[in-house]
């Protein structure tokens, strides 16, 4: 299980992530205001603007201070450092 942090020192799973959008468009402001009223939003932005919407496997609507930009770039380190461990173990003996 690989984490990324989303700003703040809040950590979510890569694992669990299913996509990264930006919150200016009325059907992800929707989408929050629905989390919003089924207590499924998690608001990890710190009380700063909300510059990304994350949507989890979980059904849970987290929002976060950090562009979709940066997040992209955490993911794509996160992966190239998880295809790196796996990498370096599979040549090892158990």
């Amino acid at each position: 299980m690989t984490f990324i942090q989303i700003g703040f020192g809040n950590l979510i799973s890569s694992d669990r992530l299913i996509s990264v959008v930006g919150p200016e468009s009325a059907p992800i402001r929707r989408l929050v205001q629905d989390a919003r009223d089924r207590g499924s939003l998690i608001d990890a932005s710190s009380g700063k603007k909300s510059k990304s919407v994350l949507v989890m496997d979980s059904d849970h609507v987290v929002l976060s201070a950090l562009s979709v930009e940066e997040i992209e770039k955490l993911l794509s380190i996160t992966q190239s450092d998880a295809g790196q461990t796996l990498t370096e173990t599979e040549g090892q003996p158990s």
